[in-house]
């Protein structure tokens, strides 16, 4: 049987992970967060942090860079609001409560959307992806750090088992790279720049995708 997610349930769930989270996943995702600050600085300007958390990151980007972030889970923000604070980040311009799968941004919003380990937790991640697009200008980027699943073997079949239980915990073990293959096939606007493997064990991977421009409308010049 499928497993189900719903936004209230991740909520609810980051919600019981606020106090803790920055102990439990700070040192394991320390080096993906920088690599995906690095790959976003690439870019730099405006950038939109979906899944921001406790905000581990925001103290990371230039001060050249201005930051949006934004989560569904108020207890999290909290913790990012009051990392602002006491780092005095003053280049962050919001610290919000939004649903990724529904962003509440006009379209090219941003020059960058960086979204560390949250696809994996969101209940329609396709349907966040194309958000990310819409939000993000022609020419901008995407930086995605994501756990990929494996499809096959003992690893596969362990991670399909612990779907019950992960994602009740917020999150799913299941999460294979042809989902994200399928996603940019069918996805014009956008152009697959990079795919690496993150620490621990290399089951993570950053993800660095370019928003294409525009097609320039076609000229004709009369003749003469």
């Amino acid at each position: 049987m499928a497993i189900v997610m719903s936004a209230d349930g991740v909520a609810e769930a980051y919600g019981r992970w606020a106090p803790v989270y920055d102990l439990v996943f700070g040192p394991v995702f320390r080096r993906g967060r920088a690599a995906a600050v690095d790959a976003a600085e690439i870019t730099g300007g405006r950038i939109l942090e979906v899944g921001v958390g406790t905000g581990l990151s925001l103290g990371s980007y230039s001060k050249h860079s201005r930051v949006v972030g934004i989560d569904i889970s108020q207890p999290m923000l909290e913790k990012a609001r009051e990392r602002v604070r006491n780092q005095k980040l003053d280049n962050v311009e919001a610290i919000t409560v939004m649903d990724a799968e529904r962003l509440d941004y006009p379209d090219a919003s941003f020059d960058v959307v960086v979204a560390q380990y949250v696809v994996t937790a969101i209940p329609n991640p396709e349907r966040a992806l194309d958000e990310f697009v819409r939000v993000v200008r022609p020419g901008g980027a995407i930086i995605i750090t994501t756990r990929i699943g494996a499809e096959t073997g003992l690893r596969g079949t362990i991670e399909k088992l612990l779907m019950p239980i992960t994602s009740r915990l917020g999150f799913r073990t299941e999460f294979s790279w042809a989902r994200y293959e399928d996603w940019l096939r069918t996805s014009p606007k956008v152009s697959l720049l990079e795919k690496r493997a993150l620490p621990p064990l290399g089951h993570f991977s950053l993800i660095r995708i370019a928003r294409l421009p525009d097609a320039q409308p076609e000229t004709h010049q009369k003749d003469r």
